[in-house]
């Protein structure tokens, strides 16, 4: 009998990719093996995506860095299996990348291939992005998260004046842009825009949904949840106190 997950071995990356890549491909090489081994066995990509495992992720990815100015620091919402964070990465070295990510079977696999990449210019941290009230970027990039709605929510706060929020997104960008813009633009966000990049590598390009920040946004953390047992306490509290007077 065959296995419940066969998985298709690796194929070889488009000739594009490394006159791309240039001297990082062998490094993007090593990281599309890791995908395609250890990211189907943690359940990160699916094993029936390691066939078009180049085109429809890595190289879907990697055309965001047209988009970042050099030296920039960039959070990646979402992490998940390093798409687009560990892509940025390895493609432009002088970028800092911190990668965000709550699910610590996530955290540990990132964790594992940075170490594996020995990717100096990655910081991996375990947190939902809206509670990473003390990290201020040039760059927040997403990849599937949320719809923009919510996405801005989580990305725009994590801006310094002038940032810029890249989402990758599908062929609906511009339906979901014109479904937010009215939210984004009432929470500080401007120049609300679909651009495409990666045309190099990719057919077709990556389409990218743009938003920048001229001011800096009210930080606000994720709001207090009281368990039911706290509040039940809360309200013994004062009958108890008023017993003892």
């Amino acid at each position: 009998m065959k296995p419940d997950r066969e998985v298709e071995p690796l194929p070889e990356a488009p000739a594009t990719a490394a006159a791309y890549l240039g001297d990082r491909f062998a490094l993007m090489q090593r990281f599309a093996e890791h995908l395609a081994d250890t990211g189907v066995s943690h359940g990160l990509i699916g094993p029936r995506e390691v066939p078009r495992l180049w085109e429809r992720h890595v190289l879907n990815c990697v055309g965001v860095q047209e988009l970042i100015e050099p030296d920039a620091h960039v959070a990646d919402v979402g992490s998940g299996a390093g798409l687009p964070g560990l892509v940025i990465a390895i493609a432009r070295p002088d970028l800092q990348v911190t990668l965000v990510e709550p699910m610590l079977r996530r955290v540990n696999w990132l964790d594992a291939v940075r170490s594996d990449l020995r990717l100096d210019n990655v910081t991996i941290v375990r947190s939902r992005a809206e509670q990473c009230t003390d990290l201020e970027v040039d760059v927040v990039t997403s990849r599937a998260v949320a719809r923009l709605e919510t996405l801005s929510q989580w990305s725009l706060p994590l801006l310094r004046s002038g940032g810029r929020m890249l989402a990758l997104k599908g062929s609906s960008a511009q339906e979901e842009v014109d479904e937010a813009r009215s939210q984004i633009e009432s929470m500080g966000g401007s120049d609300v825009e679909v651009l495409t990049c990666g045309s190099a590598v990719v057919d077709p390009p990556t389409s990218i949904v743009s938003v920048r920040v001229q001011h800096r946004l009210e930080r606000r953390t994720a709001p207090f949840r009281q368990s039911r047992a706290g509040k039940q306490s809360a309200k013994r509290g004062p009958n108890r106190q008023n017993k003892r007077k």
